[in-house]
């Protein structure tokens, strides 16, 4: 709630609405009017907000937000080191999967492929908000699988499109980004798992660095490093050239539709760098995310950026898409330029309403990668409210 008290806190600018933001986040009473404020944002939400909770998720970005436990809140780096290193983590996944197959047994969102020039694009909605992806040859009938969680959902998917599974990517070890990489490569003999070293990812074959890519067909896939997530998180750049359309970036869990991942295992600069990193690449390339997190991530973007209309224009689409079950994605990186917060670190409005306000030497400014952390923050508490 602090964080969607602020909201009125960020109409103004400069250093008082630093004082005022730290202030509300610092447990100062909230007055009766920042309560309807924030009944009315949560009125903003879709219906989907009153229905009954979802399973938890298996993946740590995803907090419920009805009656739901943050998993990551009680116990912080302990349980996450037990999610990522312990068979545990491998229970708790394999758990949440059994849920979200009978909670949503033809996926949690209808999901909108995309056929490009002999290129077809299809994401496959996994677990109880995930997304995995096959990028498919139709002329050579090959696939490539992209963080496929549900194993049994990415088969029925190779089944249904006819095409034989020749690699899968996978972006970071998280069990729900790869809980289905031993389950598939033992069905398909030959086919190949990439990733990065660094990350522990289960039943890699082909370790891949910065810039490697992968051939598959027409496909040309480029694997780019960004960690921050975790260690070796990998996105994945699908080049538009040889079938003459968009590029494609798969963003696994560093960039969502006006979000980013939390930093699990770097800092603020490590996540600053990854993300200016995918910043460099075309206003046309489409995101596809590895999380359907839109509607929640738009809300805490009009926290922070309350007059942003490029923001509310794609709330309204993100709402109407959401009543429907619709998948949100593809946006665009131009698209997120717009109102993604964290790609905005740079904007000066961001930069007055969250800095740290003048210092003992009069100082104003506030380095990008404060602001970004400053940000994730501010996320985490919207997000467990």
């Amino acid at each position: 709630m602090a964080a969607v008290v602020a909201a009125t806190a960020l109409k103004g600018r400069g250093a008082r609405n630093a004082r005022v933001l730290r202030g509300i986040l610092s447990g100062a009473t909230a007055n009766k009017a920042s309560h309807n404020r924030t009944r009315a944002l949560q009125s903003h939400s879709s219906p989907e907000c009153k229905e009954e909770p979802e399973p938890l998720s298996p993946e740590l970005e995803y907090i419920p937000r009805k009656r739901g436990k943050n998993p990551m809140k009680a116990v912080g780096l302990a349980w996450y080191s037990l999610y990522t290193r312990t068979w545990l983590g491998y229970l708790f996944y394999r758990q949440q999967l059994r849920r979200a197959r009978n909670r949503y047994p033809k996926g949690h969102s209808r999901a909108q492929p995309r056929l490009f020039n002999g290129v077809k694009v299809l994401p496959i909605p996994v677990l109880s908000d995930n997304y995995s992806y096959l990028i498919i040859d139709t002329q050579a009938r090959l696939a490539v699988a992209v963080d496929p969680s549900d194993p049994r959902a990415v088969q029925a998917s190779i089944e249904k499109e006819g095409v034989t599974l020749v690699a899968i990517l996978c972006t970071h070890k998280h069990w729900d980004h790869s809980g289905g990489n031993r389950d598939l490569s033992r069905r398909h003999r030959d086919c190949r798992v990439y990733g990065s070293p660094q990350d522990g990812i289960p039943y890699l074959t082909h370790p891949l660095c910065h810039q490697d890519v992968v051939s598959v067909g027409r496909l040309q896939i480029r694997a780019l490093a960004t960690p921050g997530h975790t260690q070796g998180h990998l996105v994945y750049l699908l080049d538009g050239e040889p079938y003459k359309g968009p590029s494609c970036l798969f963003s696994g869990d560093l960039l969502f539709l006006s979000g980013c991942g939390r930093t699990f295992e770097g800092t603020a600069e490590t996540m600053l760098s990854s993300l200016d990193t995918v910043l460099g690449l075309g206003d046309d390339t489409l995101l596809w995310p590895g999380h359907e997190y839109a509607e929640e991530n738009l809300g805490f973007a009009g926290v922070v950026e309350p007059e942003n209309l490029a923001r509310e224009r794609k709330m309204q689409w993100v709402q109407r898409q959401r009543m429907e079950r619709r998948s949100t994605c593809p946006s665009t990186l131009g698209e997120e330029r717009s109102y993604n917060p964290f790609l905005r670190t740079h904007c000066l409005a961001l930069q007055e309403a969250l800095g740290p306000g003048p210092g003992p030497t009069g100082d104003d400014g506030c380095s990008r990668a404060q602001l970004l952390e400053e940000l994730r923050r501010l996320k985490d508490m919207h997000k467990s409210k």
